[in-house]
């Protein structure tokens, strides 16, 4: 299997003071760009809403700014919380995302987990399930380009998507309620965590319902990079800015929530141990991703100074990935 070479981005930024908050959103679409004449595979995107940092809230924007600006990079959402959206208005720009760009755009779709987000769009918490399933139908049906009935009314979604039948979904979630639906609907599946047994009642309940897909997860050894010639020297000038972006999605997850990326660490020491968050050198990164078969760079991490973001992807793109399997 080929090495796959991805870097995430969500632009937090604590204090939010719009000056800083706009080199940080420039820097991540020329970072962007440089990873993929670079050799980069993929970028990373996500979405949350009303977060004290300014965690991501347009992922669907922050594609756009990336796709108009590369060729070749493809770009992953994950997750785009339906729910929160208008179907139709999601349809519409991620179709336009698809036909502007070639099919370089994947869209996991999630549920969510924080009711605030749900207050926030206006929402019903406890219809989320309910809303979910007929976002996911609205969109598929929409993708069509035929007019077909939704809340009462006839609507059509046009343009029709570059990819056909349409632009690369995936039904995101943990549980097997997340497993079922993406039968349901003939769709894949990406897990946010490794979750035993889950992929088998997936293909199961794909075969109960007459569909196929595929079922992804992160595996069980996914860690969040950032490339340094100084690990120790980057733990103590960078460590707080791992542990922000670490402590705020904590208090963000409930028991019932399983997430790769959730540390349940008290300190940057005990985040360090951890695992989650790596500060690896040039060779340290090359022997993980030869074990691995990928790495996922994480520049510009918790606020992170812009400069040292750009060290470790340069690092990463120059000494790293040259001698990685191509």
């Amino acid at each position: 299997m080929a090495f796959m070479s991805t870097v995430r981005f969500n632009c937090v930024q604590p204090g939010l003071e719009p000056n800083e908050m706009s080199a940080r959103y420039k820097a991540f679409v020329e970072m962007a760009k440089y990873a993929e004449e670079h050799g980069v595979a993929m970028v990373t995107l996500e979405e949350h809403h009303g977060a004290e940092n300014g965690w991501s809230p347009s992922p669907m924007m922050m594609a756009g700014l990336v796709l108009g600006s590369t060729k070749t990079l493809a770009i992953t959402i994950s997750a785009l919380l339906l729910p929160l959206h208008d179907p139709l208005r999601v349809a519409e720009d991620l179709a336009v995302l698809d036909l502007a760009s070639g099919g370089r755009l994947t869209t996991v779709l999630g549920l969510g987990y924080r009711p605030e987000e749900y207050a926030q769009a206006g929402k019903d918490w406890k219809q989320r399930g309910k809303l979910m399933d007929e976002c996911v139908d609205a969109l598929l049906k929409g993708w069509t380009g035929e007019p077909f009935e939704l809340r009462g009314t006839t609507v059509r979604v046009t343009p029709r998507p570059f990819t056909q039948p349409h632009p690369m979904v995936l039904i995101g979630g943990t549980s097997q309620l997340a497993a079922r639906r993406a039968a349901r609907f003939g769709l894949p599946m990406f897990a946010a965590a490794a979750v035993d047994g889950l992929e088998a009642y997936y293909y199961e309940q794909c075969k109960e319902q007459g569909t196929q897909g595929f079922f992804m997860d992160p595996g069980t050894d996914f860690a969040s990079v950032h490339v340094a010639e100084d690990p120790e020297k980057a733990w103590s000038e960078l460590g707080a800015h791992f542990f922000h972006e670490a402590s705020v999605y904590h208090s963000w997850q409930t028991p019932d929530i399983k997430s790769s990326v959730h540390s349940n660490a008290g300190s940057v020491d005990e985040l360090r141990a951890e695992g989650i968050y790596q500060v690896l050198t040039p060779e340290e990164a090359i022997e993980r991703g030869t074990t691995f078969g990928s790495i996922n760079v994480h520049p510009l991490v918790g606020g992170m100074p812009i400069d040292a973001g750009w060290e470790s992807l340069r690092l990463y793109c120059e000494q790293v990935l040259p001698k990685l399997p191509g």
